[in-house]
């Protein structure tokens, strides 16, 4: 076995987007190679309801599937397809958007005012960029969750995991998308696929996730005889940990526990060409896509 070291981390940066929901981006709109198959990870965490109840008014998708994660309030949600319904807490909706599918998604937090939610992008294959849209709304109540003798519970919404499915499927990417908890002062070591792209991201207490040159975990900034420990791998809340090669990822939690997603996908490795919410493959696919936003031909008739 051999650990995955750290290639860097980072805070995740404050953004508006929408109609004005200020969130936290982890990535996004940069380098589609880091972490491919994904392209955007966006935390949108707040308890200030002036901050995102104006939501996502209707928008486009082309080309990519969306998974969005709800771990706080609710989330309206309709698009071109007929589809209605709230998501709540602990629910999940995957979107296949395809050739085309316009959709809303309006937070509306929950009786304190408070929102709390996670959306993932992962990319489409040149083959399967203009497949038709689809949409699945899965409850939170249908996500197995798997706790372990020393307490670590593992929520598994995408992939398999310690021999639970996640009810989320079809998504071409077949990431494997979990909600981790590690109780205080607990080491654990996590399997990951080798051929997978990974990242954590860390969203309550903190943790050292473990360099191939210092398995131990050391936290970040620790002084010994005065001089800085020289690990990168102290992280806390809002940080987005990205690994290289390996198969597993071990994680030592601080002194409050640690809760973060660990997220991880077989890398497409094809050209992206991407504007706003529309991911193609070349130049000229981009241009089709925004011609057929002009000519009200962007919505593909069922086949």
């Amino acid at each position: 076995m051999s650990i995955r070291p750290v290639a860097n981390q980072r805070k995740a940066v404050p953004t508006l987007e929408g109609a004005g929901v200020k969130l936290h981006r982890a990535f996004g709109f940069q380098d589609p190679e880091e972490l491919d198959p994904f392209l955007l990870f966006d935390d949108f965490r707040n308890d200030r309801p002036e901050d995102f109840l104006k939501g996502f008014p209707w928008h486009p998708h082309r080309g990519i599937e969306t998974i969005t994660y709800v771990l706080n309030g609710t989330v309206d949600h309709g698009d071109s397809l007929g589809n209605t319904g709230t998501l709540g807490a602990g629910d999940v909706q995957w979107m296949t958007a395809g050739s085309g599918i316009l959709h809303q998604e309006m937070p509306q937090g929950n009786a304190q005012g408070q929102m709390h939610g996670f959306q993932l992008w992962a990319n489409l294959p040149s083959s399967l960029k203009m497949t038709a849209p689809r949409y699945q709304d899965v409850k939170g109540a249908d996500i197995p969750e798997v706790i372990d003798d020393d307490g670590t519970r593992v929520k598994v919404i995408i992939g398999e995991f310690w021999g639970k499915r996640g009810p989320v499927d079809g998504i071409a990417a077949d990431p494997q998308y979990l909600d981790i908890f590690v109780p205080a002062g607990v080491k654990k070591t996590f399997k990951v696929d080798t051929y997978r792209r990974a990242f954590a991201y860390v969203f309550d207490g903190s943790a050292a996730f473990a360099d191939a040159s210092a398995p131990t975990g050391v936290l970040l900034e620790k002084e010994v005889s005065g001089e800085e420990v020289n690990i990168r791998d102290l992280s806390g809340n809002r940080t987005l940990i990205r690994f290289g090669t390996g198969d597993e990822v071990t994680v030592q939690a601080g002194p409050e526990g640690v809760r973060f997603l660990l997220v991880s996908g077989a890398p497409i490795q094809e050209p992206v060409a991407w504007h706003g919410p529309i991911v193609m493959n070349t130049r000229e696919e981009l241009m089709t896509a925004m011609r057929d936003l002009r000519n009200g031909t962007f919505i593909k008739p069922a086949h």
